[in-house]
C-alpha cells in the first residue's frame, strides 16, 4: 500500500498529454472566435442586409418617327454616345415641305375670303340702308297721297300703288337686314387675323411646319445608342420605333432582397454596392428609394395561383430600388443589366415605408422643339398681304 500511494501522487502530477493540450488550445479558439463574432454581428452585422440579386437598371427611351417618310440619313449608330439634341435621324423632308406650301396657299385663300365677307357685310350696309331711305320715301309718298285721295285729287288706284310701294320696300328692307345679319353672325367679335377661319387656316400652317421640323430626329437625352433598326432607304411610318437610347447617368440598381430581410429596410437608408464589372476595386455609394408595390412572382407573366390547389411555401423576393451617386456613375459609368453585390444600412429606421417622389423630381425629356418665331412671322406677313380690305371694310374688321 506504502510503494502504490508515490506512483499514484507521480502519475497525477504529470503534463497533459500533447493531444489533449492542441485539443484544449482550439477549444479555447472557438471560444473566443465565438465571442468574437458575437460581438461584431451585434455591434456591426445586424444592421445590415445584403443581397447578390441585384440588378443594374436604367431609362430606355425610344426614339420614335413622328411623320411618315423614307429615311435620307442616319447618323448614330449602337453603343455611339450622342448628346441631347444631336441629329440621330434624317427623313425625307420633301412631302412636308410641299405640305407647308400647300398650308400658305390655303391660309392666304382663307384670308382672302374672309376679307371679301367683310366687304360683303360693308356691300350688304348700304343696300339695307338704301332699302330703308326707299322705304322712308315710299311711305312719305303714301302719307301724302291719302288725304288728297278723300278730296278726290287723287285717285284710288295712285293710293294702293303707293301703299304697295311701302310694302314693296318694307320686305326689301327686311330681307337686306336679314342678310346683313347672316354675314354680321360670321364677323360678330372678331377681327380678319382672329376670324375662326384664318386662325385654322394659320393652325394648319404650324402643323405643317413643325411636320418638317420632325424629319430631323433629334435626341432627347444625353445617351448611348442601342437596338439601332433604323436603315437608309427605309420606309417608316409615324409611331415606328428607330432606335433607343439609355440614358447612363441616370441608372438605379434595382436589388431582389427577400421578403424576410425588409422588414427594417426604410426609404433613405444608405447603401453601398459592388459590381462584378470593377469587382471590389470600386464602391458605390447610394440610398434607398423605394420598396417595389409587389413580389416579382406577383408581376409575372403567369403569376402563380396559390389561392387553389396544392402549393408550396416559396420566399419571395421584393424588388428595392436604389438610387446612386451621380458623380460616382459619371466617374465609373455602369451598364444596364450589370449585376451587383448590395449592402443596406438599416440601423436607422426613420424612414417611411412607401416612397412618396422616387426621383425628386418630374421625368422630363427635352424635347428639339421648333424656333416658332419664323413661321409666326411668315403668318403675319401672309395675312397682311391678302387682306388689304377697303377703307369702310378695315374700319368694320378692327385694327
Amino acid at each position: 500500500m506504502n510503494d502504490a500511494s508515490p506512483a499514484a501522487a507521480t502519475d497525477s502530477a504529470a503534463p497533459p498529454s500533447p493531444r489533449r493540450r492542441a485539443f484544449l488550445i482550439f477549444a479555447t479558439v472557438l471560444v473566443v472566435a465565438a465571442i468574437v463574432w458575437g460581438v461584431y454581428w451585434f455591434l456591426e452585422l445586424r444592421h445590415y442586409e445584403s443581397t447578390d440579386d441585384a440588378y443594374v437598371a436604367g431609362d430606355v427611351l425610344q426614339v420614335t418617327s413622328a411623320v411618315n417618310g423614307t429615311i435620307l440619313a442616319v447618323h448614330a449608330d449602337d453603343t455611339q454616345s450622342v448628346k441631347r439634341g444631336d441629329v440621330l435621324v434624317e427623313i425625307d423632308p420633301s412631302d412636308a415641305r410641299i405640305a407647308v406650301a400647300s398650308a400658305e396657299a390655303e391660309l392666304a385663300r382663307t384670308v382672302r375670303e374672309v376679307a371679301a365677307l367683310y366687304a360683303q357685310a360693308s356691300e350688304r350696309r348700304a343696300q339695307l340702308a338704301e332699302r330703308e331711305t326707299a322705304l322712308a320715301r315710299a311711305s312719305r309718298d303714301l302719307e301724302r297721297r291719302q288725304p288728297l285721295a278723300a278730296d278726290g285729287a287723287v285717285s284710288s288706284e295712285d293710293v294702293a300703288h303707293a301703299r304697295d310701294a311701302v310694302e314693296e320696300q318694307r320686305a326689301a328692307a327686311t330681307a337686306a337686314r336679314a342678310s346683313l345679319g347672316t354675314l354680321e353672325a360670321q364677323l360678330q367679335g372678331t377681327t380678319l387675323a382672329t376670324h375662326p377661319r384664318v386662325l385654322a387656316a394659320a393652325a394648319a400652317l404650324r402643323a405643317a411646319n413643325l411636320a418638317l421640323h420632325r424629319t430631323r430626329i433629334g435626341a432627347p437625352v444625353d445617351g448611348v445608342v442601342a437596338r439601332r433598326s433604323a436603315q437608309i432607304g427605309q420606309r417608316v411610318a409615324a409611331g415606328n420605333g428607330l432606335l433607343a437610347l439609355v440614358a447612363l447617368d441616370g441608372v438605379w440598381v434595382d436589388a431582389n432582397f427577400k421578403e424576410v430581410q425588409l422588414h427594417r429596410v426604410r426609404v433613405g437608408q444608405p447603401v453601398t454596392l459592388h459590381t462584378d464589372i470593377y469587382d471590389s476595386d470600386v464602391e458605390f455609394h447610394g440610398k434607398v428609394a423605394g420598396l417595389a408595390a409587389g413580389s416579382g412572382s406577383a408581376f409575372a407573366l403567369l403569376p402563380a395561383q396559390n389561392a387553389s390547389g396544392n402549393w408550396i411555401k416559396i420566399v419571395q423576393r421584393v424588388p428595392v430600388r436604389i438610387v446612386l451617386d451621380p458623380a460616382e456613375i459619371k466617374a465609373h459609368p455602369l451598364r444596364v443589366g450589370l449585376s451587383a453585390i448590395v449592402r443596406v444600412d438599416v440601423a436607422d429606421q426613420s424612414g417611411p415605408l412607401v416612397a412618396s417622389n422616387v426621383r425628386g423630381g418630374a421625368e422630363v425629356a427635352t424635347l428639339d422643339l421648333p424656333d416658332t418665331a419664323p413661321v409666326e412671322a411668315r403668318i403675319r406677313e401672309i395675312i397682311a398681304s391678302n387682306g388689304r380690305l377697303p377703307a369702310a371694310a378695315q374700319a368694320q374688321s378692327g385694327p
